[in-house]
């Protein structure tokens, strides 16, 4: 008897501790507020055909490189201080740069946009989510060298990412480069492939970390 109660104590130590770090990490991850600009902000646009975001995902085979564009954006700029940002991402502009044509490259872009049949749900299934969305909720540090702090959505589902930049002003535009940055794409239900959702893998698994890195070209 006197086993049996340890052990029940034990269990219940031991659920208390799990949801306590759960609620630690959800409480750590939790959304931001948009950050709004001040009235004499000068709003930059986003050059579509520049602007472009760089990613690459492992698996123990190899790695895989490509772009996603942006198909709009907007970000507000006081006294060459971000104060403010909103973009919406084509999700249907994904690309894979490592592959040539004919060699697996239109498969792979399919099969990450969702568009082969029987597999919509495996990567970012476009035809339900066209596009992501990104959103500054606060900037941190030096202007010209800050730290991005946001929300990024993704299958409709948002998480907070941050990420250093480099920001310069040439003329009347703008030109803001993130140093190479990585997302758990598991948190925006991404999840074929990953061994922390599926068991019995094996070495057939892909990375859940995802490397970004974003080129923003803007004008007033």
């Amino acid at each position: 008897m006197k086993k049996i109660n340890i052990l029940i104590a034990f269990a219940v130590v031991t659920g208390l501790a799990f949801t306590s770090c759960n609620e630690t990490k959800e409480k750590n991850e939790e959304v931001g507020v948009a950050a709004e600009a001040e009235e004499n902000a000068v709003a930059y646009n986003a050059d579509t055909a520049k602007s472009v975001i760089n990613w690459s995902g492992n698996k123990p085979t190899g790695t895989h490189t490509g772009t996603i564009s942006l198909a709009n954006g907007e970000i507000m700029v006081n006294d060459r201080n971000i104060e403010a940002g909103t973009f919406t991402i084509d999700m249907k502009s994904i690309v894979v740069t490592d592959l040539e044509a004919g060699d697996g490259k239109e498969n792979l872009e399919a099969h990450l946009m969702g568009t082969v049949e029987g597999k919509e749900g495996d990567f970012f299934n476009v035809t339900e989510y066209p596009t992501a969305t990104f959103e500054i909720t606060s900037i941190e540090g030096d202007q010209y060298k800050p730290t991005v702090k946001g929300n990024l959505t993704i299958k409709g589902k948002t998480n907070p990412v941050s990420f250093n930049a480099t920001v310069s002003y040439p003329g009347d535009t703008m030109f803001l480069k993130s140093e190479k940055f990585k997302i758990d794409r598991t948190k925006w239900d991404v999840n074929y492939g990953s061994k922390s959702v599926f068991d019995n893998l094996g070495d057939k698994f892909i990375s859940d970390d995802m490397e970004l890195q974003i080129e923003l070209h803007a004008s007033k």
